[in-house]
């Protein structure tokens, strides 16, 4: 039950970081607000160090971590660059899909079979992945376009990689594992604004939503960790996943944004999904 309440904890945090994130960049571009956002959530961390003195763990667990923040950050400019293409209806649900998937094929593997119907709220869970991520009018054939799938693809096994590292290292520690993983995230992004030659210059009054959004992000980071540490990594790691139905909620109650039918389909089989988890 910790897992689950954790793992439902990560999708609030993530989902709301990337509210506060894309309000962030509309003002001040979707890099910028990437990058300052994952430095601020790396001041969080070491505040949190610097107050809980957690004991330093091996290196090899640091080690993988790092290239999980790493990795995971790298799909996410994959990701990003697959919706600047216009590709945006093909990428998020595909990208969100394998993300989740990768760590339930894992745990299966490693961990055994889950039982069965905590595999049917997977199933679910993976359902509601795509039907929240999808955009709404379009219902042209994923298999139509076959050639724009690998970025998306790309990015979800970058996800679903961190989130197969992070739960490995997380049996280590807690605090460290969130550090090492976010100055992988913040090494990557240094490297991509400096290759790219992008300005480093933030609007002003997108600093408070950088800050909120750093702090969302780093919380989702440490739930996702404590449902790791709870309990299973393809529970942990689905229902972390679920976090585009937190921004949606969001986005209609705040922005008054219209919730499409294909959304509010996905966000009762979270609902549907959760409660075969908890049986």
């Amino acid at each position: 039950m910790l897992s689950i309440l954790f793992g439902l904890g990560a999708a609030l945090g993530w989902g709301a970081a990337d509210f506060t994130g894309g309000l962030a960049s509309r003002r001040t571009g979707a890099y910028r607000a990437v990058l300052y956002g994952e430095a601020v959530g790396l001041v969080f961390i070491v505040v949190a160090l610097f107050v809980i003195r957690e004991p330093l763990p091996n290196l090899a667990p640091l080690g993988m971590v790092l290239f999980a923040g790493a990795i995971g950050t790298t799909g996410l400019l994959m990701l990003f660059h697959a919706m600047e293409s216009g590709k945006m209806s093909i990428a998020t649900p595909v990208s969100a899909l394998m993300a989740a998937t990768l760590p339930v094929l894992a745990g299966t593997l490693l961990e055994g079979f889950p039982g069965l119907l905590t595999f049917l709220g997977f199933g679910l869970s993976l359902s509601a992945i795509w039907l929240i991520s999808r955009e709404e009018g379009n219902h042209s054939r994923i298999l139509d376009h076959l050639s724009d799938l690998r970025l998306p693809l790309l990015a979800g096994i970058g996800f679903g990689t961190y989130f197969i590292l992070v739960h490995e290292a997380a049996q280590q520690s807690t605090y460290w594992t969130m550090f090492a993983s976010r100055i992988g995230g913040v090494l990557v992004m240094f490297v991509f604004m400096l290759a790219r030659r992008k300005t480093w210059r933030v609007a002003r009054d997108a600093g408070p939503l950088i800050i909120l959004n750093g702090f969302l992000d780093i919380a989702g980071n440490g739930f996702y960790i404590f449902a790791s540490q709870a309990g299973r990594l393809d529970v942990a790691a689905v229902l972390s996943s679920l976090y585009p139905a937190a921004t949606v909620i969001l986005a209609a109650i705040l922005l008054k944004e219209r919730v499409a039918r294909s959304q509010a389909i996905g966000i009762l089989l979270v609902l549907i999904a959760i409660i075969f988890l908890t049986i």
